[in-house]
């Protein structure tokens, strides 16, 4: 007697799903529109002053949509460390006045240069 036949069942595959879009890249807030609420003062520390450090601290600042700065790092260095932290403290007692778009507040990295000039 020949076998039985066998019940042909069809096989479905079932791909994982598509992985989220990556969100857009952070925006990058043009120099010119970086306007404030609350400009940074740095302090010029007394130990750098008699140092006779002085120089220029480049700062990116991740700014969110309430104008607060939310991430705030050297970008370039002034070459003195002091200065670098002054810098970076200034910054994160600023604020900002919301970048927008088309209305919209928008959050974003900008850069601001922190300069430290000794009176001659």
């Amino acid at each position: 007697l020949p076998p039985p036949p066998v019940p042909v069942v069809p096989v479905v595959i079932v791909a994982p799903p598509a992985p989220p879009a990556p969100p857009p890249p952070p925006k990058i807030i043009p120099a010119s529109e970086v306007q404030y609420l609350v400009k940074p003062a740095p302090e010029y520390p007394r130990l750098s002053v008699r140092a006779g450090e002085s120089g220029q601290v480049m700062v990116t600042v991740y700014i969110d949509e309430a104008g607060f700065p939310r991430t705030v790092q050297v970008l370039q260095s002034s070459g003195h460390v002091r200065l670098d932290e002054s810098a970076v403290a200034a910054v994160k007692q600023a604020r900002f006045k919301p970048y927008t778009q088309n209305g919209v507040p928008t959050a974003g990295w900008a850069r601001i240069p922190i300069p430290f000039e000794l009176e001659r």
